[in-house]
């Protein structure tokens, strides 16, 4: 169950620091994957070498240390995530995350993350069923945050009560079950055929030369990915990029507008759910020179429009859902909807230009057909994906 399976695993200033080493080592040994992260009071009970041989990747310690492949720490860390687990969790870091705080690398990954975050505690008995501590806890739980433990048994400070770290056996069962509904509740497009077009076209003057555009494909990588992970058959019809292929999920390559209609038309009848992502060209060139056009000669070129896919594809949808994108330079929300209306979707993705063509990140605005409009903040496009096939659910009988 464990294999392959990234945990994050974040350390705090308990006593029971020292048994995270045990854990470690099992979940090591189960196949995980085990990324420590230490708060600096973590370091005063078990020192970041032990936990890095241990587990065998480096432990990170500071939110402003230099990133590996220029990452952002707290970033990549929640999204590589397959899950966050704090052992020991002290009365500290439950109260910093039930105020919403983000002050070390460990509560901004934990703020960031979308996967399910495992909070074992351990303290003093008289701290842990102190009523601060007790509302903090329920807050958190509200937030589906889930808790395992503490248990009842001899205590750091010589007494016997409740406070002390859950058995790292039990943690491990709590994980690999945690993980386990996960994996079946991920797969909520399962029997579901997802058509994905990315990327941008190329519209050839010559054999050397093109008209073409600034898509670099990643959003529709992204939906790809994220379609198929949660159980979805995934066709992606890709313009040019420099992007790898995905695992599990069938790719056409096509470079021109014609090509990607000629695709698009024959695996439409099949799909269930067709979300346009790519940038295709609105023209093409209406004679392709056989030879490379020299630089002395004197060049006009005269341009024709493409068909528009999308707009057909409008046509006859049936019961399909039809999700397009508008990237647009000005009046975002204005020209969004009329391309919605006009082109028959069920919903559109709207972004600017500027803010997303060719980025990492992405800031999107979905308005639908009942012109519901819903607005999301700058966000890794894999993140931005999820926002996207979560909007695709409620369209589903």
């Amino acid at each position: 169950m464990l294999k392959d399976k990234t945990i994050v695993l974040g350390i705090t200033g308990s006593i029971a620091a020292y048994k995270v080493c045990d854990l470690v080592r099992k979940l090591v040994k189960l196949q995980a994957k085990v990324v420590c992260v230490m708060t600096k009071s973590a370091k005063q009970f078990i020192t970041p070498l032990t936990l890095q041989t241990i587990s065998g990747n480096p432990v990170v310690e500071d939110i402003f240390g230099e990133p590996s492949k220029w990452e952002i720490n707290h970033i990549s860390l929640a999204q590589s995530a397959d899950m966050v687990l704090i052992a020991p969790a002290t009365a500290n870091i439950i109260g910093k995350l039930a105020g919403g705080l983000a002050d070390d690398l460990l509560t901004s990954l934990i703020l960031a993350a979308r996967v399910p975050i495992l909070i074992c505690p351990s303290m003093n008995e008289n701290m842990y069923k102190n009523e601060i501590v007790q509302e903090n806890i329920k807050k958190l739980k509200g937030k589906k945050f889930i808790f395992a433990g503490p248990e009842h048994g001899d205590l750091a400070c010589g007494v016997k009560g409740e406070g002390r770290l859950l058995r790292i056996d039990e943690i491990v069962g709590k994980i690999e079950k945690i993980l386990r509904e996960r994996e079946a509740k991920n797969k909520d497009l399962k029997n579901k055929n997802i058509l994905i077009t990315a990327g941008p076209t190329r519209e050839y003057l010559d054999p050397v030369r093109f008209l073409s555009n600034l898509s670099s494909g990643k959003m529709g990588y992204a939906l790809a990915q994220e379609a198929q992970e949660r159980g979805a058959e995934v066709t992606l019809i890709s313009g040019p990029t420099h992007l790898p292929s995905l695992l599990g999920v069938k790719i056409i390559y096509i470079k021109s507008a014609l090509e990607m209609e000629k695709e698009v038309k024959r695996y439409f009848p099949l799909a269930d759910v067709i979300i346009s992502a790519a940038a295709v060209s609105d023209w093409r060139p209406d004679k392709v020179q056989k030879g490379k056009i020299k630089k002395g000669e004197k060049l006009k070129v005269s341009l024709v429009k493409t068909a528009d896919i999308l707009a057909d594809l409008g046509k006859k949808k049936g019961n399909k859902i039809l999700v397009g994108f508008a990237a647009e330079t000005d009046h975002l929300q204005k020209n969004a909807w009329n391309k919605l209306i006009r082109k028959n979707l069920d919903f559109i993705v709207a972004n600017k230009v500027k803010e997303s063509f060719g980025k990492q990140t992405n800031r999107i605005i979905i308005i639908d057909r009942k012109k519901n409009i819903e607005k999301y903040p700058f966000r890794d496009k894999k993140i931005v994906a999820s926002f996207i096939i979560n909007k695709v659910l409620d369209f589903f009988p």
